[in-house]
Protein backbone atom coordinates (compact mmCIF):
# COMPACT_ATOMS: atom_id res chain seq x y z
CA UNK A 1 0.00 0.00 0.00
CA UNK A 2 1.52 3.43 -0.96
CA UNK A 3 2.06 5.82 2.08
CA UNK A 4 0.11 9.01 1.99
CA UNK A 5 2.90 11.91 1.44
CA UNK A 6 2.44 15.11 3.62
CA UNK A 7 3.25 17.23 0.26
CA UNK A 8 3.72 20.43 2.35
CA UNK A 9 7.11 18.69 3.69
CA UNK A 10 8.86 19.03 0.33
CA UNK A 11 7.74 22.65 -0.03
CA UNK A 12 10.89 24.92 0.07
CA UNK A 13 10.20 25.77 3.70
CA UNK A 14 10.90 29.73 3.61
CA UNK A 15 7.83 29.58 0.77
CA UNK A 16 5.58 27.10 2.78
CA UNK A 17 4.42 29.96 5.56
CA UNK A 18 5.30 33.16 3.37
CA UNK A 19 3.98 36.67 4.00
CA UNK A 20 1.95 37.38 1.09
CA UNK A 21 1.84 40.61 -0.64
CA UNK A 22 -1.46 42.78 -0.07
CA UNK A 23 -3.07 43.13 -3.38
CA UNK A 24 -6.01 44.90 -4.04
CA UNK A 25 -9.80 43.08 -5.05
CA UNK A 26 -11.21 42.45 -8.28
CA UNK A 27 -13.31 44.85 -9.37
CA UNK A 28 -16.11 42.10 -9.08
CA UNK A 29 -15.58 41.39 -5.47
CA UNK A 30 -15.53 44.75 -4.51
CA UNK A 31 -19.08 45.16 -6.46
CA UNK A 32 -20.01 42.46 -4.63
CA UNK A 33 -19.12 43.50 -0.88
CA UNK A 34 -20.68 47.08 -1.66
CA UNK A 35 -23.83 45.41 -2.80
CA UNK A 36 -23.85 46.84 -6.27
CA UNK A 37 -23.02 46.57 -9.95
CA UNK A 38 -19.40 46.65 -11.07
CA UNK A 39 -20.17 49.61 -13.41
CA UNK A 40 -21.22 51.46 -10.03
CA UNK A 41 -17.85 51.32 -8.20
CA UNK A 42 -15.63 53.58 -8.11
CA UNK A 43 -11.86 52.27 -7.79
CA UNK A 44 -9.61 54.33 -6.59
CA UNK A 45 -7.26 51.83 -4.94
CA UNK A 46 -4.80 50.73 -7.62
CA UNK A 47 -3.25 54.12 -8.76
CA UNK A 48 -5.04 52.74 -12.39
CA UNK A 49 -5.01 55.35 -15.06
CA UNK A 50 -9.13 56.69 -15.71
CA UNK A 51 -8.55 57.44 -18.97
CA UNK A 52 -7.53 54.21 -20.17
CA UNK A 53 -5.19 52.88 -22.81
CA UNK A 54 -4.20 55.09 -26.18
CA UNK A 55 -7.06 54.14 -28.81
CA UNK A 56 -4.08 53.20 -30.94
CA UNK A 57 -2.60 51.09 -28.24
CA UNK A 58 -6.35 49.36 -28.32
CA UNK A 59 -6.28 48.56 -32.24
CA UNK A 60 -2.97 47.30 -31.80
CA UNK A 61 -3.62 44.99 -29.63
CA UNK A 62 -6.48 43.87 -31.24
CA UNK A 63 -4.27 42.91 -34.59
CA UNK A 64 -1.45 41.38 -32.89
CA UNK A 65 -0.49 38.24 -33.93
CA UNK A 66 -1.67 35.81 -31.06
CA UNK A 67 -0.27 32.83 -32.98
CA UNK A 68 3.17 33.88 -33.02
CA UNK A 69 6.12 33.49 -30.56
CA UNK A 70 6.91 37.73 -28.84
CA UNK A 71 10.81 38.12 -30.17
CA UNK A 72 12.98 37.17 -26.67
CA UNK A 73 15.39 39.60 -27.74
CA UNK A 74 12.63 42.44 -27.40
CA UNK A 75 14.41 44.32 -30.25
CA UNK A 76 11.34 46.73 -31.13
CA UNK A 77 10.06 47.15 -27.47
CA UNK A 78 13.90 48.87 -26.98
CA UNK A 79 14.49 50.31 -30.15
CA UNK A 80 11.08 52.10 -29.04
CA UNK A 81 12.09 52.92 -25.19
CA UNK A 82 15.51 54.31 -26.50
CA UNK A 83 13.62 56.66 -28.53
CA UNK A 84 11.30 57.57 -25.36
CA UNK A 85 13.66 57.56 -22.48
CA UNK A 86 17.11 58.20 -24.66
CA UNK A 87 19.08 55.66 -23.17
CA UNK A 88 20.73 53.15 -25.41
CA UNK A 89 19.14 49.68 -26.32
CA UNK A 90 20.91 47.76 -25.05
CA UNK A 91 20.70 49.64 -21.67
CA UNK A 92 17.21 48.73 -21.33
CA UNK A 93 15.09 44.94 -20.23
CA UNK A 94 11.48 44.91 -20.95
CA UNK A 95 9.52 43.12 -18.35
CA UNK A 96 5.92 41.60 -17.70
CA UNK A 97 5.36 44.87 -15.36
CA UNK A 98 8.23 45.74 -13.29
CA UNK A 99 7.26 43.48 -10.80
CA UNK A 100 9.12 40.73 -13.04
CA UNK A 101 11.76 43.07 -13.36
CA UNK A 102 11.75 43.19 -9.27
CA UNK A 103 12.15 39.29 -9.19
CA UNK A 104 14.78 38.49 -11.86
CA UNK A 105 17.17 41.28 -9.58
CA UNK A 106 16.52 39.02 -6.91
CA UNK A 107 17.40 35.87 -9.13
CA UNK A 108 20.35 37.61 -10.02
CA UNK A 109 21.47 39.82 -7.19
CA UNK A 110 20.48 37.98 -3.77
CA UNK A 111 21.30 34.86 -2.55
CA UNK A 112 19.53 32.94 0.35
CA UNK A 113 20.85 34.54 3.96
CA UNK A 114 21.65 37.75 1.79
CA UNK A 115 19.16 41.14 2.47
CA UNK A 116 17.93 44.33 1.29
CA UNK A 117 17.23 47.70 2.57
CA UNK A 118 14.08 49.43 2.11
CA UNK A 119 13.00 52.41 3.37
CA UNK A 120 9.59 52.09 5.08
CA UNK A 121 6.77 52.84 4.25
CA UNK A 122 6.97 52.37 0.98
CA UNK A 123 5.62 49.94 -1.98
CA UNK A 124 5.22 46.08 -0.54
CA UNK A 125 6.95 44.05 -3.74
CA UNK A 126 10.75 44.58 -2.85
CA UNK A 127 10.12 42.72 0.74
CA UNK A 128 7.50 40.53 -0.98
CA UNK A 129 10.26 39.09 -3.58
CA UNK A 130 12.57 39.50 -0.90
CA UNK A 131 11.08 37.01 1.13
CA UNK A 132 10.61 34.37 -1.88
CA UNK A 133 13.93 34.42 -3.38
CA UNK A 134 14.74 33.42 0.21
CA UNK A 135 16.62 36.67 1.44
CA UNK A 136 15.43 39.24 4.62
CA UNK A 137 14.70 43.08 4.77
CA UNK A 138 15.97 45.32 6.95
CA UNK A 139 13.54 48.47 6.91
CA UNK A 140 14.72 51.91 7.53
CA UNK A 141 12.68 54.05 8.55
CA UNK A 142 11.81 57.59 6.70
CA UNK A 143 11.84 60.79 8.92
CA UNK A 144 8.01 62.43 9.98
CA UNK A 145 8.07 63.98 6.35
CA UNK A 146 8.37 60.63 5.01
CA UNK A 147 11.87 62.14 3.78
CA UNK A 148 15.06 58.97 3.40
CA UNK A 149 16.89 59.14 6.12
CA UNK A 150 20.48 58.53 4.34
CA UNK A 151 22.61 58.57 7.33
CA UNK A 152 19.93 55.73 9.03
CA UNK A 153 20.39 53.71 5.63
CA UNK A 154 24.20 53.64 5.64
CA UNK A 155 23.98 52.85 9.29
CA UNK A 156 21.97 50.06 8.52
CA UNK A 157 24.50 48.52 5.79
CA UNK A 158 26.84 45.42 6.64
CA UNK A 159 28.03 42.55 5.15
CA UNK A 160 24.95 40.90 4.58
CA UNK A 161 23.01 43.90 2.92
CA UNK A 162 23.09 43.46 -1.29
CA UNK A 163 20.33 45.93 -2.35
CA UNK A 164 18.99 49.07 -1.49
CA UNK A 165 15.27 50.43 -2.92
CA UNK A 166 14.31 53.72 -3.15
CA UNK A 167 11.05 55.02 -4.78
CA UNK A 168 10.49 57.65 -6.47
CA UNK A 169 8.05 59.83 -6.37
CA UNK A 170 7.36 57.25 -3.37
CA UNK A 171 4.12 55.11 -3.10
CA UNK A 172 2.25 55.98 -1.40
CA UNK A 173 3.64 59.02 0.33
CA UNK A 174 4.30 61.01 -2.92
CA UNK A 175 7.07 62.65 -1.98
CA UNK A 176 10.79 62.52 -4.16
CA UNK A 177 14.12 61.67 -3.53
CA UNK A 178 16.64 64.30 -4.20
CA UNK A 179 19.14 63.33 -6.99
CA UNK A 180 21.94 64.23 -3.78
CA UNK A 181 20.54 61.38 -1.72
CA UNK A 182 20.53 58.97 -4.75
CA UNK A 183 24.13 59.80 -5.64
CA UNK A 184 25.08 59.52 -1.62
CA UNK A 185 23.53 55.91 -1.69
CA UNK A 186 25.05 54.92 -4.68
CA UNK A 187 28.51 55.74 -3.22
CA UNK A 188 27.72 53.17 -0.33
CA UNK A 189 28.73 50.37 -3.21
CA UNK A 190 25.84 48.46 -3.39
CA UNK A 191 22.93 48.05 -5.70
CA UNK A 192 20.60 50.49 -5.91
CA UNK A 193 16.90 50.12 -7.72
CA UNK A 194 15.55 53.01 -8.03
CA UNK A 195 11.63 52.27 -8.93
CA UNK A 196 10.47 55.52 -11.00
CA UNK A 197 6.72 53.73 -11.82
CA UNK A 198 5.13 57.59 -11.23
CA UNK A 199 8.16 59.24 -13.12
CA UNK A 200 5.79 61.10 -16.31
CA UNK A 201 3.29 62.55 -13.20
CA UNK A 202 6.97 64.13 -11.30
CA UNK A 203 9.18 64.67 -14.47
CA UNK A 204 12.00 63.94 -12.84
CA UNK A 205 14.19 61.30 -13.09
CA UNK A 206 17.78 59.96 -12.01
CA UNK A 207 18.45 58.01 -15.21
CA UNK A 208 21.32 59.96 -16.21
CA UNK A 209 22.92 58.77 -13.62
CA UNK A 210 23.20 55.19 -14.95
CA UNK A 211 25.87 56.05 -17.30
CA UNK A 212 28.54 56.82 -14.55
CA UNK A 213 27.23 54.66 -11.87
CA UNK A 214 27.29 50.72 -13.04
CA UNK A 215 25.41 49.98 -9.67
CA UNK A 216 22.19 51.91 -10.65
CA UNK A 217 19.03 50.21 -12.13
CA UNK A 218 15.69 52.82 -12.44
CA UNK A 219 12.67 50.86 -12.83
CA UNK A 220 9.43 52.19 -14.94
CA UNK A 221 5.71 51.08 -15.90
CA UNK A 222 3.85 51.91 -18.94
CA UNK A 223 0.40 50.69 -16.31
CA UNK A 224 0.30 54.21 -14.62
CA UNK A 225 0.84 57.15 -17.07
CA UNK A 226 0.21 54.53 -20.44
CA UNK A 227 -2.98 53.03 -18.82
CA UNK A 228 -1.92 49.51 -19.90
CA UNK A 229 -1.98 48.07 -15.93
CA UNK A 230 -3.72 45.04 -17.38
CA UNK A 231 -1.23 44.18 -19.87
CA UNK A 232 1.47 44.24 -17.46
CA UNK A 233 4.34 45.76 -19.18
CA UNK A 234 7.53 48.12 -17.34
CA UNK A 235 10.89 48.54 -18.42
CA UNK A 236 14.55 48.86 -16.03
CA UNK A 237 17.39 51.39 -17.34
CA UNK A 238 20.74 49.90 -16.17
CA UNK A 239 24.31 49.61 -17.73
CA UNK A 240 24.56 47.27 -20.31
CA UNK A 241 25.99 44.37 -18.45
CA UNK A 242 23.68 44.34 -15.73
CA UNK A 243 21.01 44.63 -18.87
CA UNK A 244 22.55 41.60 -20.72
CA UNK A 245 22.29 39.60 -17.52
CA UNK A 246 18.79 40.13 -16.85
CA UNK A 247 18.31 39.14 -20.72
CA UNK A 248 19.81 36.19 -19.80
CA UNK A 249 17.87 35.05 -16.92
CA UNK A 250 14.22 36.39 -17.91
CA UNK A 251 11.76 34.13 -19.09
CA UNK A 252 12.35 33.74 -23.49
CA UNK A 253 9.38 34.93 -24.06
CA UNK A 254 8.34 37.11 -20.97
CA UNK A 255 6.36 39.96 -22.87
CA UNK A 256 3.95 38.54 -24.62
CA UNK A 257 2.69 39.66 -28.25
CA UNK A 258 -0.34 42.57 -27.45
CA UNK A 259 1.54 43.56 -24.49
CA UNK A 260 4.68 44.70 -27.10
CA UNK A 261 2.12 45.81 -29.09
CA UNK A 262 0.25 48.03 -26.91
CA UNK A 263 3.78 49.56 -25.63
CA UNK A 264 4.88 49.81 -28.89
CA UNK A 265 1.88 52.07 -29.68
CA UNK A 266 1.31 53.60 -26.77
CA UNK A 267 5.26 55.12 -27.37
CA UNK A 268 3.65 56.17 -30.64
CA UNK A 269 0.90 57.75 -29.27
CA UNK A 270 2.72 59.43 -26.03
CA UNK A 271 1.87 63.17 -26.84
CA UNK A 272 -2.12 61.67 -26.53
CA UNK A 273 -1.07 59.97 -23.32
CA UNK A 274 0.84 62.81 -21.68
CA UNK A 275 -2.18 65.13 -22.32
CA UNK A 276 -3.81 62.41 -19.76
CA UNK A 277 -1.60 62.38 -17.47
CA UNK A 278 -1.55 66.65 -17.60
CA UNK A 279 -5.63 66.69 -16.88
CA UNK A 280 -4.47 63.90 -14.04
CA UNK A 281 -2.08 66.06 -12.35
CA UNK A 282 -4.47 68.80 -12.61
CA UNK A 283 -7.42 66.83 -11.01
CA UNK A 284 -4.23 65.93 -8.37
CA UNK A 285 -4.01 69.58 -7.49
CA UNK A 286 -7.51 70.59 -7.32
CA UNK A 287 -8.61 67.57 -5.21
CA UNK A 288 -5.57 68.37 -3.27
CA UNK A 289 -6.71 71.73 -2.29
CA UNK A 290 -10.51 71.02 -1.65
CA UNK A 291 -9.01 68.30 0.89
CA UNK A 292 -7.04 70.92 2.58
CA UNK A 293 -10.12 72.46 3.16
CA UNK A 294 -11.95 69.96 5.06
CA UNK A 295 -11.27 69.66 8.93
CA UNK A 296 -9.91 66.20 9.90
CA UNK A 297 -7.86 65.19 6.75
CA UNK A 298 -5.03 65.92 6.22
CA UNK A 299 -3.48 65.28 2.95
CA UNK A 300 0.23 64.71 1.86
CA UNK A 301 1.83 66.88 -0.87
CA UNK A 302 2.06 64.31 -3.95
CA UNK A 303 3.90 63.82 -6.92
CA UNK A 304 2.60 60.75 -8.30
CA UNK A 305 -1.56 60.07 -9.29
CA UNK A 306 -2.40 59.36 -5.72
CA UNK A 307 -2.40 61.54 -2.25
CA UNK A 308 -2.10 60.02 1.20
CA UNK A 309 -4.76 61.11 3.39
CA UNK A 310 -4.01 61.50 6.97
CA UNK A 311 -6.86 61.50 9.60
CA UNK A 312 -6.91 62.35 13.34
CA UNK A 313 -8.24 60.75 16.39
CA UNK A 314 -7.65 57.15 14.49
CA UNK A 315 -10.41 57.84 12.13
CA UNK A 316 -8.64 56.37 9.32
CA UNK A 317 -10.23 52.84 9.61
CA UNK A 318 -14.09 53.94 9.91
CA UNK A 319 -13.86 56.33 6.60
CA UNK A 320 -12.59 53.53 4.73
CA UNK A 321 -14.92 51.20 5.39
CA UNK A 322 -17.85 54.00 5.46
CA UNK A 323 -16.28 54.66 1.57
CA UNK A 324 -16.32 51.43 0.59
CA UNK A 325 -19.91 50.24 2.09
CA UNK A 326 -20.89 53.46 -0.68
CA UNK A 327 -19.11 51.64 -3.49
CA UNK A 328 -16.02 54.35 -3.23
CA UNK A 329 -12.75 52.11 -2.96
CA UNK A 330 -9.35 53.49 -1.66
CA UNK A 331 -6.27 51.90 -0.46
CA UNK A 332 -5.13 51.11 3.10
CA UNK A 333 -2.08 49.55 4.92
CA UNK A 334 -0.93 47.04 7.27
CA UNK A 335 2.12 49.52 7.95
CA UNK A 336 2.46 50.88 11.76
CA UNK A 337 3.15 54.37 10.13
CA UNK A 338 0.27 54.95 8.37
CA UNK A 339 -2.11 53.39 10.73
CA UNK A 340 -3.86 56.84 10.66
CA UNK A 341 -3.76 56.99 6.50
CA UNK A 342 -5.50 55.67 3.27
CA UNK A 343 -4.20 56.58 -0.18
CA UNK A 344 -6.52 57.89 -3.00
CA UNK A 345 -6.37 57.21 -6.40
CA UNK A 346 -6.48 60.39 -8.55
CA UNK A 347 -9.59 59.44 -10.76
CA UNK A 348 -11.83 61.34 -13.30
CA UNK A 349 -13.39 64.82 -11.88
CA UNK A 350 -16.29 63.41 -11.17
CA UNK A 351 -14.92 60.28 -8.76
CA UNK A 352 -13.22 63.36 -6.86
CA UNK A 353 -16.69 65.21 -6.43
CA UNK A 354 -17.93 61.41 -5.23
CA UNK A 355 -14.96 60.92 -2.66
CA UNK A 356 -15.45 64.58 -1.67
CA UNK A 357 -19.15 65.13 -1.24
CA UNK A 358 -18.88 61.13 0.96
CA UNK A 359 -15.38 62.22 2.92
CA UNK A 360 -17.39 65.57 3.99
CA UNK A 361 -20.11 63.95 5.29
CA UNK A 362 -18.44 61.44 7.30
CA UNK A 363 -16.73 64.38 8.74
Amino acid sequence: MVQPINIKSLIRQHLSEIEIYDSVESPEDLALKAGISKDQIIKLNGNENPYGGSPKAIEAVANSDFHIYPDPGQKEMRKSLSQYTGADPDEIVVGAGADELIDLIFRLFLSPGEKILDCEPTFGMYSFCARIAGGSVSYVQRDARFEIDVKAVRAAVDSSTKIIFITSPNNPTGNLASKEQIVEILRMGLLVVVDEAYYEFSGQTVQNLVKDHQNLIVLRTMSKWAGLAGLRVGYGITNPVIASHLMDIKPPYNVNVAAESALISSLEDAEYLLSNVEKIKSERERLYGILKNIVGVDPWPSQGNYILCEFQNNQALRIYNELASRGIFVRNFRSDRLINCFRIAIGKPEDSDAFVKVISEIL
